[in-house]
């Protein structure tokens, strides 16, 4: 059996606005962690590293009286199990597959639709959910990015120091999930939230996916994610006629202004919502207003697409 996470689903329904029963998925030998809340067309979000569906809990709020919210903890992190990645594996082609289990059972067992999801990702987010999406054509009709990439570097894109230490694995197992957290909100987060965030990751046993997701971060055409970046960023043309929503937190060490301008490259049409104020996090910087643009771009494309 998978070693499962220190925190249960018990402890985690005691954690600053996350009231949510959670529902698990089991992958043969490990277990998968979701929320599954509301009814109506299905929204999924796909979280990054190292947060977890507590990264959801104002979007899932704010939306379930009239969406399905679905919110995975990818293998290895938040709630879901522990288990051992071979080397030499991208994560987030992994956790793509993983993510295609996940809604195959729900569309198959849980009467969720075939088609017509939205899908919304945040950090590392992007590459596993744009990569399923990928996998999967037509059961995406909408997109929302939120500080995350799906394609190689842009020429002049330097990665922060403090990320690059974290691709040491002896440094990074060490620090990586708190200095993540600490440094990605331009507010400082309540100490509660912070100890909500860092809870799955409160032991060096349960940092190894973080970890992993720094390492897979491609610099360059010798690391071994590159060449999926570049399909995964030719594959975003199947987004050019879909309804996008970029909202974007503009202090962002991570993803800067030279990445902004290449989502905007690559999908011209979509509805962009910049947040000067905001960081990495920006649905902690900014969740009341993000949650509101969102909440307005989805039911204006109901409207649009006649659900």
């Amino acid at each position: 059996m998978s070693p499962r996470p220190p925190l249960t689903a018990a402890q985690a329904r005691r954690l600053p606005d996350y009231p949510f029963q959670g529902h698990w998925f089991g992958h043969g030998a490990w277990h998968q962690h979701y929320l599954d809340e509301g009814r109506g067309t299905p929204v999924l979000m796909v979280h990054g590293s190292p947060t977890w569906s507590y990264m959801w809990r104002h979007l899932v709020l704010g939306l379930r009286t009239r969406y399905r919210c679905i919110a995975p903890d990818l293998r290895g992190m938040g709630l879901s199990d522990r288990p051992r990645d071979p080397d030499g594996e991208l994560l987030a082609d992994t956790r793509a597959q993983d993510l295609g289990r996940l809604v195959d059972h729900l569309t198959t067992d849980r009467g969720a639709p075939a088609r017509g999801w939205t899908l919304i990702v945040h950090d590392w987010g992007g590459p596993v959910g744009l990569w399923w999406s990928h996998l999967h054509p037509g059961v995406v009709d909408r997109l929302v990015v939120l500080n995350t990439t799906a394609f190689p570097p842009p020429p002049g894109y330097r990665l922060p120091r403090a990320v690059q230490a974290l691709r040491r694995p002896a440094l990074g197992r060490i620090a990586h999930a708190a200095n993540a957290v600490a440094q990605a909100s331009c507010r400082p987060l309540p100490q509660a939230v912070r100890d909500a965030y860092l809870a799955p990751y409160r032991h060096r046993r349960d940092r190894s996916a973080p970890v992993r997701f720094a390492r897979d971060i491609p610099l360059g055409p010798a690391d071994p994610g590159w060449s999926r970046a570049r399909r995964l960023g030719q594959a975003l043309i199947t987004f050019t006629q879909l309804p996008v929503f970029i909202g974007w937190g503009m202090r962002d060490p991570l993803h800067d202004d030279l990445v902004l301008a290449e989502w905007t490259r690559r999908l011209p049409r979509a509805s962009l919502h910049l947040y000067p104020r905001a960081g990495h996090f920006v649905l902690e910087d900014t969740a009341g207003q993000l949650v509101e643009g969102i909440r307005d771009f989805l039911a204006v494309t109901d409207r649009g697409t006649g659900t």
